[in-house]
């Protein structure tokens, strides 16, 4: 049998190396969550049942008008830019977080949207969205006559 040997210089290294990992780590989550224009952009939630569909969507600081939706068949497209504040006249930033960029998400559903019906609001930056199912596509209950 071998007889283990306390090392001091492993368990040193060891401790090294896990917080060398956490700084790795550490760099990551802050690499991603700084960049405004990842995808996912603006943040969405998409509800479905068996009659319609509703979608909000964070959009503070866009304008209706330079907010596009799109729906052709099963398929919506919320296109739109940010446009950059004016700045007072000899006014310069001491710091700029908000992006100032175009965004593009689409999403696909399991079924036909009924473009007629598509109700659309904004209210404190959020965008709703009720988007009916087509009748062809809505389920149809069958009774069994006896």
């Amino acid at each position: 049998m071998f007889r283990q040997v306390y090392n001091p210089w492993y368990d040193w290294n060891n401790q090294w190396r896990e917080m060398e990992q956490l700084r790795r780590e550490m760099n990551q989550l802050f690499e991603v969550t700084a960049q405004p224009t990842a995808a996912g952009f603006p943040a969405m939630n998409v509800w479905t049942s068996d009659d319609a569909a509703l979608v909000t969507a964070e959009i503070a600081g866009v304008t209706p008008d330079n907010l596009n939706i799109e729906v052709s068949g099963n398929t919506l497209t919320v296109t739109g830019s940010r446009e950059a504040e004016k700045l007072p006249e000899g006014g310069k930033y001491h710091r700029r977080e908000r992006n100032i960029s175009q965004f593009s998400r689409t999403f696909q559903f399991p079924f036909t949207i009924n473009a007629e019906g598509i109700e659309a609001s904004c209210e404190k930056g959020v965008l709703r969205l009720a988007l009916p199912r087509a009748k062809a596509e809505k389920p149809h209950k069958i009774t069994v006559k006896s």
